[in-house]
């Protein structure tokens, strides 16, 4: 089955926001983008409840810088606050990734129809996604481009090994694990000649419970039908 992708997303801004840095209403960015973050990008560009993406690799091709901004976020309490935020500056990073059939979702069985989704999927990469790309944070807009992974010339391909230690690394959604129950993921990340290798979520041994979740998805009406393709065209997914 043809489910792997390649692609370059790059923006001025990007907030891969660590977990600590939220108690004080003050943000600030990991050095490097969560599996959850490109999981994201990846569902904007293309997603359909038929699949789930899988992260394998992001390669870091700038260098790491940080910039402090003041903003004014929303008080729930009424007006505003002021506070600092700590953002990544002049972000590109290229991605290989992958999409499994959501087990999950045996309501969608009819849709998993081999070379349909991949041909679309690229095809909304070379058109820059479906949906706004954005880095972390709504405000860190971003762009997506195919790309040839490990092409072209990172600024960290000569640095041997780099430890982050403990890191977040996603969500576990009912919907995905068939377990109605939310849980955060953490993990210890190495970045090794500017390359992120991302661990499946079921290897990540750090969990945290965080509530109840029960998925209510809304009906696939009228895909109990057989889906019919022109030839022409199941011979250009082929």
């Amino acid at each position: 089955m043809k489910n792997q992708v390649e692609l370059k997303v790059s923006g001025r801004f990007a907030l891969f926001t660590d977990p600590i840095t939220k108690i004080g209403g003050e943000k600030c960015s990991y050095h490097i983008p969560t599996y959850e973050a490109l999981k994201g990008v990846l569902k904007s560009v293309y997603w359909k409840p038929t699949l789930t993406w899988y992260i394998d690799k992001v390669r870091v091709m700038k260098p790491i810088r940080t910039q402090a901004k003041s903003v004014k976020p929303l008080n729930y309490g009424g007006g505003n606050d002021l506070s600092i935020y700590t953002y990544l500056l002049d972000v590109e990073y290229q991605i290989l990734a992958h999409f499994e059939w959501n087990e999950f979702r045996p309501d969608m069985a009819k849709d998993r129809i081999d070379g349909k989704h991949f041909a679309v999927a690229k095809r909304m990469i070379e058109k820059g996604g479906r949906q706004d790309i954005f880095l972390g944070a709504r405000e860190c807009q971003a762009y997506v481009e195919p790309c040839v992974f490990g092409e072209g010339e990172g600024v960290y391909d000569k640095l041997d090994e780099l430890g982050y230690g403990l890191m977040f690394h996603g969500f576990d959604y009912p919907d995905e694990t068939g377990v109605n129950e939310l849980h955060t993921r953490f993990w210890h990340p190495t970045m090794k000649n500017g390359v992120i290798e991302f661990i499946r979520p079921e290897a990540c041994t750090i969990k945290k419970y965080v509530r109840e979740m029960t998925p209510n998805p809304p009906k696939s009406e009228g895909l109990n039908e057989p889906t019919i393709i022109d030839e022409g065209l199941a011979d250009e997914l082929d």
